[in-house]
């Protein structure tokens, strides 16, 4: 063991967890070097558990961060002695990234190591060997170009991660400038990280550039950095997006920020199926099969152009079956968007070495502080499960708990005090439960947008609200995904799925955004939780990705009145016949709502 202060803020153990006090004076600084190597596993109000990975260690190697500055860092804050395993893993796991390279030699696909035992050892991986052919010498194979992707997922899941500097196909030519000024004539020009992020990509064409995420806060611009990517790769572009409304968000920017003309931006989707220069679909619509045992239809559109960049807007989301199919098309750049890495299916890898490291990051306090994204009040209001309803949950199973805690009928009493507060600002209510969200809209007389809401009348309400001809909108978890709601400035969270630290991002990034002048700056996110269920275990988790981001909740306490009670009562009854006249299949299809109607 080595390295400690007893002033500091840092606990590093032998497991490879990282303990963090919030409470020092040099815990900002702490966590902020922290946050670049190591993944944070629980956020109580005063300690703090990071772990460090092999995924986040080499995200921090390809990000270009070397394994003595990641144990410098842990020697410098450390309160205690580091244990010498944990520098040695550090080491061992952060040298790893790199040590295998795809490259290309005299027009071939080869894969070089750093010596003969390193190969050995490799060739005997069962996963590996079959992806190996003829070898050139002791350290280097020859590989088939279609199997690109297959070995670096097979690589990876033997703890090598390639790095692969093999280059990329050209794509066909797209004429495409950012323009000075956008389309109704306001002056447009890249913030300093968007311009950062996008040449860190790019790597001036070069082999370390051309495949990567970026992750950025919602409301930062990372579709402004998609299309500077385009900009300056200048080739044909296939971009999948996470819907319908965010696929023609893309399209509404490209039109302002660049000289793309209408007719050379297609939409693939379940409405139009265009194949143009720059072509916008969905995730959706690449999964989509008529029955589970057929192929999926619209797969081939990877083939369709010769596509020189694919961006993959909150690459996070990308379906797992998706994955298949990039891994064959590693010859194209590729670019993933996204606010978290988190991935709630444990992909992390297939993202690492099929889209590509992180290449750019950008903590969201920083942006706070520059005023790029709104400031953030995050308030969770826990409140009682209602009388009513006390024995009915004990006698549920732990799911239909969960149910009833989220659907909690005072959560309705409390949402109209927080409409209150909230008078002359811009509402979204946003929950997971469909029964729940009619009786909201009922209730506030606020239009509502569910999975099944057709994308045009989507469109119609979006457009409304910010014509401020509502002041309060209901929406499912289609909030989860891409919408640009500027001007809102107050969330209300009344349920969510279970412990999904990507959702809490993606929901407190509805109200990130910048606003308009004239308007304050300050965002309102509200979580109302049912104290001592399953629900507020969940959503502890939740807030674990705010914490991260350097975020803190405040907890309120609402204890229900009489009158609250009743009302509860009567809430909860309509609720129960409400769900009686839905189907079984309805009732389940709330746990995996879709985003868009797709065929």
């Amino acid at each position: 063991m080595t390295g400690f202060n007893p002033d500091n803020p840092m606990i590093v153990q032998g497991d490879m967890t990282v303990l963090l006090e919030t409470n020092n004076p040099l815990y900002v600084e702490a966590r902020d070097s922290l946050a670049r190597f190591a993944e944070l596993e629980k956020s109580p109000d005063y300690v703090h558990t990071y772990r460090l990975t092999a995924i986040s260690l080499w995200n921090a190697a390809a990000a270009g961060m070397t394994a003595d500055e990641i144990c410098e860092a842990l020697l410098k804050f450390a309160k205690y002695p580091v244990p010498e395993n944990v520098l040695v893993r550090v080491r061992d796991q952060a040298s790893r990234y790199g040590k295998l390279r795809l490259v290309r030699k005299n027009g071939n696909l080869v894969l070089e190591g750093p010596d003969k035992p390193t190969m050995v050892q490799v060739q005997r991986f069962r996963r590996v060997k079959p992806y190996l052919q003829t070898p050139l010498d002791d350290t280097r194979f020859l590989i088939r170009d279609e199997d690109r992707g297959a070995l670096k997922q097979a690589l990876i899941r033997v703890e090598y991660p390639v790095e692969d500097l093999a280059g990329y196909t050209d794509g066909a030519p797209l004429d495409v400038e950012m323009r000075e000024e956008t389309v109704s004539g306001k002056p447009f020009r890249l913030r300093d990280y968007q311009t950062d992020a996008a040449e860190i990509y790019y790597a001036a064409g070069g082999a370390r550039g051309g495949s990567g995420v970026l992750v950025l806060p919602c409301g930062a611009g990372k579709t402004i950095i998609g299309i500077a990517t385009m900009a300056t790769v200048k080739q044909r572009t296939l971009i999948l997006t996470t819907n319908i409304t965010a696929l023609r968000q893309w399209r509404d920017e490209l039109l302002d920020k660049t000289t793309l003309k209408p007719e050379e931006i297609g939409e693939y989707s379940g409405e139009v199926k265009e194949i143009r220069p720059v072509t916008l679909t969905t995730y959706q619509l690449m999964t989509y099969r008529k029955k589970k045992t057929d192929d999926f239809a619209h797969m081939d559109i990877f083939n369709a152009e010769n596509w020189g960049l694919v961006i993959y807007d909150e690459v996070h989301m990308l379906p797992a079956p998706v994955f298949r199919t990039v891994a064959n098309i590693q010859a194209r750049r590729r670019l993933g968007l996204t606010a978290t890495l988190v991935r709630e299916d444990g992909l992390e890898e297939d993202v690492f070495s099929l889209i590509g490291p992180k290449k750019f990051d950008v903590p969201w306090k920083s942006l706070e502080s520059q005023g790029w994204i709104a400031k953030a009040n995050c308030i969770e209001i826990r409140i009682p499960l209602p009388r009513c309803m006390k024995m009915e949950h004990a006698t549920a199973d732990q799911r239909e708990q969960f149910r009833m805690s989220s659907e909690n009928p005072a959560k309705i009493a409390i949402t109209e005090r927080l409409i209150r507060r909230h008078a002359d600002d811009n509402v979204l209510v946003i929950g997971q439960y469909l029964d729940q969200l009619d009786l909201l809209s009922e209730q506030f007389g606020a239009p509502i947008i569910t999975g099944k809401t057709p994308s045009k009348e989507r469109q119609e309400i979006y457009a409304a609200f910010k014509r401020k001809d509502y002041k309060v909108i209901i929406v499912s978890k289609v909030a989860n995904f891409a919408i640009d709601l500027p001007d809102a400035n107050v969330a209300i969270q009344v349920s969510g799925t279970f412990g999904s630290r990507q959702e809490e991002a993606q929901r407190l990034g509805r109200v990130l955004r910048p606003k308009g002048e004239g308007l304050e700056n300050i965002a309102h996110f509200y979580s109302i939780t049912t104290r001592d269920t399953s629900e507020q275990d969940f959503a502890n988790k939740r807030q674990r990705f705010l914490t991260e981001q350097g975020y803190g909740y405040n907890i309120e306490f609402d204890d229900l009145g009489e009158e609250d009670e009743k009302r509860a009562e009567e809430v909860w009854e309509r609720m129960k016949r409400l769900r009686e006249k839905r189907s079984e299949a309805e009732i389940e299809s709330e746990y995996e709502e879709p985003a868009a109607t797709t065929k």
